[in-house]
């Protein structure tokens, strides 16, 4: 279907607004509204945190009486089912707008083309298709997750110019600069998690929250930790009480360590082992799945993102690269992969390049963003 310049303006708006909640909504997609009348925008919204108000509710309680007749923008589809709140669907009709332009349809057996057949019912003219490269990407970790049982996953890697993540005394504080490790943080409370394994952990002794953005909703802290060999004593389980924290573990963990760290109040998610004995990445993405979470944000480090990488499970590569050689001997920031021909190793697509203080920030996608599996 054929959209003009004005509608895909009004849905660059609404997919502006949707991205706002990335990280925040879980397990609801971060979804954006807005609401015009006669030309003028009337209404905006997006999901809230925790994925309540959905976006529509919000746009339509800001347009009050001049949605009648109006056309919505909205980045998903609409829903058709109840949870703890009413359809925004059946809101919709009650407003009285006339028309509807989403993205896609919502692949939520709930919905599933029900909230768009639900508003042609009432009379409402749907089209549907604006803009839709741009939301499959927007919406790329709801929709991994529910046509394929995983979140989305990106991984942010921060390396010398010769791809070392610290010295080989494990001095990597700071190879980038103040300006990196910012947009880092921002990285940071855009996804639903952010993951590291247990190396890293045990290093660098992290809090792996969002600092100095004024963000107050935490991203969930998660560790791979096949043993549970995590200190109770680490700043991440001391304040596991406070921001959550989950540990994906194996079988053999024993009970001690598993009653310590969930004294702490740490979730613990046992997974599947691969051959290796580490954790079965694929197992353990899929049970942060069914908990609910569409997007993670892997630091590392080298073993996690081998892990990740020879599994095919990253959708996103993100590149902070500093100006400094550390040399061979220095930490290589991905671990051992296994043996394979040049021709077979996934490419990534080159999405954005820019520099950001001393360093050069570079961004690269898998294609297609998702897929059934």
């Amino acid at each position: 279907m054929a959209f003009d310049a004005t509608d895909r303006r009004f849905m660059a708006l609404a997919l502006s607004l949707g991205r706002r909640g990335l990280g925040q909504t879980w397990p609801n997609p971060s979804v954006g509204a807005v609401i015009v009348n006669k030309g003028r925008i009337v209404g905006r919204g997006w999901t809230q945190p925790g994925g309540r108000p959905h976006a529509e509710t919000l746009a339509l309680a800001e347009a009050g009486a001049a949605a009648k007749d109006a056309s919505v923008y909205v980045t998903l589809e609409p829903c058709a089912h109840h949870g703890q709140t009413p359809p925004c669907a059946d809101k919709l009709i009650a407003a009285g707008v006339s028309r509807v332009v989403s993205t896609i349809d919502d692949p939520d057996p709930r919905v599933a083309g029900q909230g768009h057949a639900r508003l042609k019912a009432a009379g409402i003219r749907v089209e549907t298709g604006c803009l839709d490269d741009q939301a499959k990407r927007d919406h790329a970790g709801f929709l991994l997750r529910i046509l394929s049982a995983r979140p989305f996953v990106s991984l942010k890697l921060a390396t010398s110019f010769d791809g070392r993540i610290s010295s080989q005394s494990g001095e990597s504080q700071w190879i980038t600069g103040p300006e990196a490790r910012r947009i880092g943080h921002l990285m940071r409370s855009c996804h639903d998690a952010v993951m590291i394994g247990c190396g890293t952990a045990k290093a660098d002794d992290p809090m792996l929250t969002v600092r100095g953005l004024g963000i107050e909703r935490q991203p969930v802290r998660l560790v791979v930790d096949s043993k549970l060999s995590l200190s109770p004593e680490s700043r991440l389980a001391k304040t596991a009480g406070e921001i959550p924290l989950w540990i994906c573990h194996g079988e053999t963990a024993t009970v001690n360590r598993r009653d310590r760290l969930s004294a702490c109040g740490a979730r613990l998610i046992e997974c599947a082992s691969s051959r290796s004995g580490r954790i079965d990445m694929i197992d353990a993405l899929a049970q942060l799945a069914a908990i609910g979470l569409n997007r993670v944000y892997c630091e590392g480090g080298g073993e996690i993102a081998a892990s990740l990488l020879a599994a095919g499970l990253v959708d996103e590569l993100i590149g902070f690269t500093a100006g400094l050689a550390l040399g061979a001997d220095g930490i290589a920031a991905i671990g051992e992969m296994p043996q394979s021909r040049l021709a077979d190793k996934q490419r990534f697509i080159l999405r954005e390049c820019q520099t950001v203080g001393p360093d050069i920030l570079h961004i690269w996608s898998r294609q297609p963003a998702y897929h059934r599996s």
